[in-house]
This record gives C-alpha cells, sequence and structure tokens, in this order.
C-alpha cells in the first residue's frame, strides 16, 4: 500500500503563487510516476501536471508556463504561478506503479480576490 499526504492548499489571489506538496510513503516500487490533477465540482477531474520516472514532464495546457512539476525522491511538488480563478479547485496527488493508482486526500486551492 503507498499513502500520499499533501499540503499546500489555500486561499490566494489572483496572480499570485502557491506551492502544493505530497510525500509518499509504503510500498513504493524504483519505477512509479507521480503528478497532480484537480476536480472542481460537476466536472471530471482533469490531469495537470505529470512526472513519470524518466519520463518526458507533461502539463495541461491551461497550466503550461504557470505550473511547475517536481521531484525530490517519494515527494512531489507543483509550483502554482500566475493564479488565474479558473484555477480554483481540489488538487489531488497522483501515485501510479504496477498498474495500481493511488491518490491523495486533496488539498483545496481558492483563487479570488
Amino acid at each position: 500500500q503507498v499513502q500520499l499526504v499533501e499540503s499546500g492548499g489555500g486561499l490566494v489571489q489572483p496572480g499570485g503563487s502557491r506551492r502544493l506538496s505530497c510525500e509518499a510513503s509504503g510500498n513504493i516500487f524504483s519505477i512509479n510516476a507521480m503528478g497532480w490533477y484537480r476536480q472542481t465540482p460537476g466536472k471530471e477531474r482533469e490531469l495537470v501536471a505529470l512526472s513519470p520516472w524518466g519520463g518526458m514532464l507533461t502539463y495541461a495546457d491551461s497550466v503550461k508556463g504557470r505550473f511547475t512539476i517536481s521531484r525530490d525522491k517519494n515527494a512531489v511538488y507543483l509550483q502554482m504561478n500566475s493564479l488565474k480563478p479558473e484555477d480554483t479547485a481540489v488538487y489531488y496527488c497522483y501515485f501510479h506503479q504496477a498498474r495500481n493508482d493511488y491518490w491523495g486526500q486533496g488539498t483545496q486551492v481558492t483563487v479570488s480576490s
């Protein structure tokens, strides 16, 4: 089993910045992927950024140039800059290995003045 603990959500003004963190623990294999998804009421959960092991970093078109995903061992981070109201969502840490998906509990990011 893998456990994911997220932090960093909160209220931020448009144009502001926020940094999300996620730490994975448990039965972690060497080859895995970590990333971030987000979801708002009435919409499907969507990929924000993904960092596969040894693979290409990917970003949703809506966040390219504003968000940056990075990893440090079993932690993944999401630096969010130039935030917009449409970025408001619950952000979920994502972990994948051996055909298994794991999800964090979600952290609320609200962009509003």
